[in-house]
């Protein structure tokens, strides 16, 4: 039996030890927070780029003072690549790639690059929603469970309506922590084991929340009204009838392929210490990802604190399959552009169906909650007057890579992909649009 100064003597050393560790700990952590990598654009003339084939000489002014904006943007913000595309009237006048759409390799951004559009791809769900309501097949307000029965009821009734406009008390999903990052699935409902035994956070109705959680069970809706899955239901009804060619979902087998269902990497906190090591060039990095997407722009995220300008590293690899609508989606700058402009232009949605997803809603208080069904609505100002605006940024890991927005008064639409999260898509989409109305007003037409 050991003696009590045998023990005591362990449990000094193993004190002494984890002193240790947490002194190298935070030495390491120092170092890999306070190296300041060089700039990736050392200056906006740097940042080179790649225009559509075409580009319309009246609009050629406006696109000229766009491109100083958006080069500088990258150079002062270090977002490594950017895809641009500007829409007005019924068609595309501007579209331009920017930076590197892969680092490494010195791949260049072009108009056709694909991106991650993480949170924007609520925009796209939104109209696929609206298109089995003009049907009949969905009703606003119906409580969600007659469409996703293994939703479980909660203290409150729910409807599709709450859910689509945030208004539901759902919960999100948490960030880089949530479980759906690490599992993978090829129906929606199979992501409900994952958040749906939660309570609501708040009574439906009264609080605007985000919830991505929530468009999943939206997804899950339209799969059911629709008899089909929810990808091909947005593949053969949304994307083919208005030529978004290169927009397709992320599937299970996407990203390191694994058994469905079942965890394929580390959590968060080892996939950080992780990276921590390897950039301190203790570890070796994990392999980069290959996709079947060829053009699929590499991804990054910002080593600390949220800003592009404390250098990057490798997004970890993670599948988004569970997301479905909410998340999972995959485009390009010009596809986004022509999907707002379908919308404007009743293309794909009777003109009231648009008008209806992009009305505010109002909470129990009478309060505007900002947002519709499916889309971030407001006023802005454009060339000095007021302007209606609906649209939605595209986070992912809790950070904007893309901007939507859509001025249907004005027939003005932009979009703004880019490679790396906490890029400030919605800033540089609306100085670009600001140029272009600019050019609207002096008299340019499409």
């Amino acid at each position: 039996m050991a003696k009590r100064g045998d023990w005591t003597a362990e449990w000094s050393a193993l004190a002494l030890l984890a002193v240790a560790l947490l002194v190298v700990g935070a030495a390491g952590l120092w170092g890999y927070v306070s190296r300041k990598d060089p700039p990736v654009h050392p200056a906006p003339s740097d940042v080179p780029s790649a225009p559509a084939s075409t580009l319309s000489p009246r609009w050629a002014a406006a696109a000229e003072r766009a491109r100083r904006i958006v080069r500088q943007h990258l150079a002062e913000r270090n977002v490594p690549g950017a895809s641009v595309a500007v829409g007005v009237g019924d068609r595309i006048v501007w579209a331009e790639g920017f930076g590197w759409a892969d680092i490494e390799s010195r791949r260049a951004a072009t108009p056709d690059t694909c991106y991650r559009i993480g949170t924007a791809s609520i925009a796209l769900t939104s109209a696929a929603a609206g298109l089995l309501v003009e049907e009949g097949r969905l009703l606003l307000d119906d409580e969600i469970q007659r469409y996703v029965p293994e939703f479980p009821r909660k203290e409150s009734p729910v409807t599709l309506r709450q859910v689509m406009g945030h208004v539901s008390g759902l919960r999100t999903d948490g960030g880089d922590e949530s479980p759906l990052f690490r599992v993978r699935c090829r129906r929606p409902v199979e992501a409900l084991p994952h958040f749906a035994d939660r309570g609501l956070r708040f009574e439906p109705g009264t609080r605007f929340r985000p919830s991505t959680y929530g468009w999943i069970l939206v997804s899950a809706a339209i799969e059911a009204a629709s008899q089909q899955p929810f990808m091909g239901f947005m593949q053969s009804r949304v994307f083919e009838p208005i030529g978004m060619k290169d927009t397709l979902a992320e599937t299970p087998e996407d990203e390191n392929p694994g058994k469905v269902g079942e965890p394929e990497e580390d959590p968060p906190i080892f996939t950080f210490i992780r990276h921590v090591l390897a950039e301190l060039g203790v570890a070796p990095a994990k392999p980069r990802v290959t996709s079947r997407v060829p053009n699929l722009a590499t991804s990054y995220f910002p080593r600390f604190g949220g800003d592009p300008r404390y250098g990057m590293h490798l997004t970890r690899p993670h599948n988004l399959s569970c997301y479905a609508g909410a998340m999972a989606f995959i485009s390009t700058a010009p596809d986004l552009a022509r999907f707002a402009l379908a919308l404007n232009n009743g293309r794909l949605l009777r003109p009231e169906t648009v008008q209806e997803l992009q009305t505010s809603l109002r909470l129990t208080n009478g309060d505007e909650s900002g947002y519709g069904l499916g889309w971030n609505v407001g006023t802005a100002e454009l060339a000095g007057q007021p302007a209606g605006m609906a649209g939605h940024d595209g986070n992912i890991l809790g950070g904007a890579t893309t901007t939507l927005l859509s001025f249907p008064d004005r027939g003005l639409v932009v979009a703004v992909t880019t490679n790396i999260s906490y890029a400030d898509t919605a800033s540089l989409a609306r100085r670009i649009a600001e140029v272009f109305a600019d050019m609207q007003g002096s008299g340019a037409r499409p």
